[in-house]
């Protein structure tokens, strides 16, 4: 196995891949991805890497449908390497009590992060691995999402039955099997007819063009259309978004039409995304994903101040796409090898859910950073080992009960603008952003908050 990561250099567990049961994790690299379609001479040569039997044909699992749900829940996690489904009986039942107790949105790809290759060779296919993943996300009262990424050898350069996971998350499918990508889409919405959401590739891999130092989203756009136009001929109920772009910003960057105190975006950015909206077949939501942090100074102004990127994002999702829903696949606010307490890191977490929130964003998928090891794991939602909760859960459990997509936000008066509020008709959160104990009165009551603490509050009828 070739030890690799991925993109983000924000602090999180690294984007592992999975070459099927009981094959140890990968894990990939940071950096900017690299253009690999046959536009591009830049293409990394496939060395054969790890051969990926087809599994035994078996029928597909018959799968619980999702829990009846008043509103949408808005907040979910997104399984990597490591969830539930293949760990000790004690640690699945903890975590399925957790992920189930306020069913929430829980999203899997189809190809590395805990799945292996799912057709290794053209119409041989392999699902054990996401037939696992999907039984405990029905298990665990989830409203599954599917994001289609990445894509088998075979479609981009590689050797059909063999899986070079060094190569997988940088490269996309040669255009001339885009075709074949969708018919992969079709045989999964059809293995999995309680998945009615979908996103489409994730943080544009493989689509970048280093001789034009910009985003390929013409290649993109091209594969998102084949892929909406198969998935709605299975079912018109399904729901499909992208372009599932990560969305950066500098300190000190180039002129963009989006900056604040916050940053400046990387304009190349925004022209992929018009881009994709302006030539895409249709989309029932747009989704992006990003970091707090610059790429050259990090959090600015500082850790709290900077979820305002968020917010700006948001808004201007909503006005160049005409009000489509905003979903948010991934985001990050601390930086590496930070020196943060649980409690800070708690604390920017909370008052970035608020500013989800509070800008309307309808969904926000947390990339868990979930272990196989028992004792600390900063961010994770549970346990390792015994599958005791952790912080984080408790966290999206709360905002997932109290702040689903449909709920009215309302305004409360707070007497000290150092302490963040979110507030519906019968609960409010609460949270401090300072490292120092305070008091101040909210929405008519004194209150006295810890270091970094998050409080909830009842408020009106129960």
């Amino acid at each position: 196995m070739i030890p690799t990561d991925g993109r983000h250099a924000r602090r999180r567990s690294p984007w592992p891949i999975a070459v099927g049961a009981g094959v140890l994790a990968v894990l990939l690299v940071a950096g900017i991805m690299v253009y690999a379609s046959m536009r591009s001479a830049s293409r990394p040569e496939f060395s054969g890497g790890e051969a990926a039997k087809p599994a035994p044909s078996e029928p597909a699992p018959s799968l619980e449908p999702p829990p009846p749900v008043d509103d949408w829940p808005r907040w979910g996690v997104t399984h990597t390497q490591y969830s539930a489904d293949n760990a000790a009986e004690q640690v699945r039942e903890a975590a399925e009590g957790i992920l189930g107790r306020v069913p929430m949105l829980q999203n899997q790809h189809i190809m590395g992060w805990g799945a292996g290759n799912p057709e290794p060779s053209q119409g041989q296919y392999n699902f054990r691995d996401l037939n696992r993943r999907l039984e405990f996300m029905a298990s665990s009262r989830a409203l599954p999402i599917i994001t289609l990424c990445c894509a088998p050898d075979w479609m981009k350069g590689g050797r059909a039955g063999y899986t070079d996971w060094s190569k997988n998350h940088t490269v996309a499918p040669d255009p001339e099997h885009f075709d074949d990508y969708a018919k992969l889409a079709v045989k999964v919405a059809k293995q999995y007819p309680t998945v009615k959401h979908y996103m489409v590739w994730n943080e544009f891999k493989g689509f970048w063009n280093p001789a034009t130092n910009r985003w390929d989203a013409e290649g993109y756009t091209e594969l998102y259309n084949k892929v909406y136009d198969a998935l709605k001929k299975v079912d018109p109920e399904i729901q499909v978004g992208g372009p599932y772009v990560p969305i950066d910003s500098y300190q000190s960057g180039p002129p963009s039409e989006l900056s604040g105190t916050y940053g400046t975006i990387d304009q190349r950015t925004l022209d992929a995304i018009e881009y994709w909206i302006e030539h895409k077949k249709g989309a029932d939501f747009i989704v992006v994903d990003g970091a707090t942090l610059t790429k050259d100074k990090g959090n600015i102004p500082d850790d709290f101040a900077a979820t305002a990127k968020f917010s700006a994002i948001t808004a201007w999702l909503k006005e160049k796409s005409g009000n489509m829903p905003v979903w948010w696949a991934e985001w990050y606010v601390e930086p590496e090898s930070s020196d943060w307490t649980e409690d800070k890191r708690m604390a920017v977490q909370a008052a970035t859910l608020m500013e989800f929130a509070r800008t309307g964003v309808t969904t926000a998928l947390y990339w868990s950073p979930q272990t196989k090891n028992p004792g600390p794991c900063a961010g994770c939602l549970w346990d390792g080992g015994s599958g005791a909760e952790l912080p984080m859960a408790g966290l999206l459990s709360g905002f997932t009960k109290w702040f689903p997509a449909g709920v009215p936000i309302e305004q409360v008066e707070v007497s000290d603008q150092r302490v963040k509020v979110l507030a519906q008709a019968r609960q409010m959160v609460m949270v401090n952003t300072t490292d120092a104990a305070l008091t101040a009165t909210v929405d008519g009551k004194q209150v006295t908050l810890k270091p970094y603490e998050i409080q909830w509050s009842g408020r009106g009828a129960t």
